[in-house]
């Protein structure tokens, strides 16, 4: 019982969190990327090594906490729904944790700071969605999955989300990797690395299409996972919404600010940059 006021208590606390705290980035700077700290400090990181650590705590939370939460489950009892949404977050981090990071020829060091929110956000939202996974709302909800539109619907939205983030990643890597060719710098001297600005496929329309692929694959993963909540009232939203729509909602909050600001910083130190796009949302915002 007390495991289960926890996870309620931890799912209320995480819808109330982002709008607080998220907005907040409209106005500071997050100290990583091309916000990260040009002085050498012992509190200023490795980009990727620090990027790899925090990660890998989302997987490992969420395969703890399915095994060995509240409801834990065991492998006989799994069913094949429950089997694909585990394999799609494990996916997700195996990409994000591991294979990209070690893909990219360098990355911006960080603050010390960034690594301890994100180690924390982490290992809240991966427990929160494996306890999920193997709660009983979860069951009962994907006892009938394969029948339902919005299963195939949200997966497949996962599936574009995943790919298009890899591939928007891909070009920010070749432009990381075509400066470290030919030995640049950054030009714009506000930490080591070199940045340019990136063309092709949503880059036309938006600063962060990755960004925004990563929301469509969250937004995705909760159409195919979990209910949606009521919107009666705040109190019965908090009560009835799950992890997964939880996990898109901070997503959303936290993020979009960061691409304003990082839109804000193109425009700034790039004069030739493109005046139509977007910060995050084509044609909108």
């Amino acid at each position: 019982m007390q495991s289960e006021f926890l996870y309620d208590t931890a799912r209320k606390w995480f819808f109330l969190i982002p709008p607080i705290f998220g907005p907040l980035q409209f106005f500071i700077d997050a100290p990583f990327g091309r916000f990260a700290p040009s002085n050498d400090s012992i509190l200023v990181l490795d980009g990727i090594k620090s990027w790899i650590i925090m990660e890998l705590f989302s997987p490992i939370s969420f395969i703890t906490a399915l095994y060995r939460g509240p409801w834990a489950a065991s492998l006989s009892a799994v069913s094949t729904p429950q089997v694909i949404l585990t394999s799609l977050f494990i996916i997700h981090y195996l990409n994000r944790a591991i294979i990209s990071p070690l893909r990219t020829p360098s990355r911006s060091k960080s603050h010390i700071a960034m690594p301890i929110f994100a180690i924390m956000f982490n290992i809240v939202n991966g427990a929160l969605m494996g306890t999920y996974l193997a709660s009983p709302t979860a069951s009962a909800f994907l006892a009938g999955a394969f029948s339902r539109p919005s299963f195939w619907a949200g997966t497949i939205l996962w599936a574009f989300g995943f790919m298009g983030n890899i591939l928007h990643d891909e070009v920010l890597l070749n432009i990381r990797r075509k400066s470290k060719a030919k030995g640049k710098r950054n030009e714009n001297k506000l930490g080591k690395e070199h940045y340019a600005i990136p063309h092709g496929y949503l880059y036309r329309y938006i600063s962060y299409p990755n960004y925004f692929c990563e929301w469509l694959e969250w937004f995705g993963y909760a159409l195919a996972a979990a209910p949606l909540p009521a919107f009666i009232s705040l109190t019965e939203t908090m009560r009835t919404v799950q992890p997964p729509w939880l996990f898109f909602w901070a997503e959303v909050w936290f993020m979009i600010s960061r691409a304003y600001r990082g839109h804000q910083w193109y425009h700034k130190n790039f004069p030739e940059y493109p005046k139509e796009r977007k910060a995050v949302v084509p044609f909108i915002f």
